[in-house]
């Protein structure tokens, strides 16, 4: 079952657009290397082209983060337990939330997403699976503190960031995110997240700059968005897309770059980018056991168990939230 229409938690302007969208855009593309934060990527458009990009050959997070919940769901059940609500961030079209909803028998289910209309054909498909399972769609930017819907206010929780989205982040912004992530979960929280790991180079560079051309238009895309919504004239056939591996920061970085000299206008501001400068749209980091290790305990959150698929490319993490201390 799910609410009727699930709870909007977005702060749109009189004209309906985002107000942090435009912020972040805005700002982003005022900076000296222009960067706009990787969850704009995500409107509707966006996330069927993500949903596409999980099936493509090239990309292996996907295929598995899902062998882990497949393989691993007895362990899942004994050490999350019964009886928790599950709070997904950024739930998106909610593929692997069944094997995890199946094998530890929650409460609840709260998808949260910024994509509302994805959002709630996602839950309602969902529901269908788990007629008997509560369902609370909640569209809210999850980068800040979500007030949860009332009904599951006193369940214990379980938040579930699969796909390694947390690599998208540069290590201020992620540690912020799990510090938020444990304010909205409450002090007895558990967290279930998802972390790349990193590998060979050209792997890691196929996976985000697939021979289809999938993961190009989902980057394009993006310029599509600002067009339709900030009244934006990006030419965006002067614009190409590229990943590129950064080994000092152990990331996949993407970036829009300008093919010749452009000028456009977004939100009645003036824009300019030369020939080969850059709009870097996303980062994806990669982790090993130590380093994933310390950005969770960075954001409040203790690691209690680890699993990797069979061909050890990915890692899913169970964390709780750390008691706070006043000395080590």
């Amino acid at each position: 079952m799910t609410s009727n229409t699930g709870l909007k938690l977005v702060d749109r302007d009189e004209d309906g657009v985002d107000r942090a969208f435009r912020a972040d855009v805005l700002d982003g593309l005022s900076e000296d290397q222009k960067a706009i934060p990787a969850r704009w990527l995500y409107d509707d458009a966006g996330s069927q082209l993500f949903e596409d990009i999980t099936r493509i050959p090239e990309y292996y997070p996907t295929r598995a983060e899902t062998e882990i919940l497949e393989r691993r769901s007895d362990e899942f059940a004994r050490l999350i337990g019964p009886g928790r609500a599950v709070v997904e961030f950024g739930s998106g079209s909610s593929v692997k939330t069944p094997l995890l909803l199946r094998a530890i028998e929650p409460a609840a289910y709260v998808p949260l997403d910024i994509s509302g209309d994805f959002l709630r054909a996602a839950a309602d498909d969902l529901a269908v699976k788990f007629p008997h399972l509560p369902i609370y769609p909640v569209e809210a930017d999850f980068m800040r503190k979500v007030a949860l819907p009332d009904d599951v206010a006193d369940l214990p929780k379980l938040g579930f960031f699969p796909g390694s989205t947390i690599g998208n982040m540069v290590a201020r912004t992620a540690v912020n995110l799990l510090r938020t992530m444990r304010e909205t979960l409450g002090e007895s929280a558990r967290l279930l997240i998802g972390m790349d790991l990193i590998k060979d180079q050209g792997v890691l560079e196929a996976a985000y700059d697939d021979a289809g051309g999938v993961t190009a238009q989902f980057n394009l895309n993006l310029a599509r968005r600002i067009n339709r919504e900030l009244a934006g004239t990006i030419p965006v056939d002067d614009l190409r897309h590229e990943a590129r591996w950064n080994d000092d920061f152990a990331r996949i970085e993407m970036h829009l770059v300008a093919q010749k000299d452009v000028e456009f206008e977004i939100a009645g501001r003036d824009f300019a980018m030369a020939k080969d400068e850059t709009i870097h749209t996303e980062n994806s980091h990669k982790f090993d056991r130590r380093s994933s290790a310390t950005l969770l305990l960075a954001g409040g959150w203790t690691p209690v168990h680890r699993w990797t698929d069979e061909a050890g490319r990915f890692s899913l993490i169970l964390a709780e939230a750390s008691i706070p201390r006043s000395a080590p």
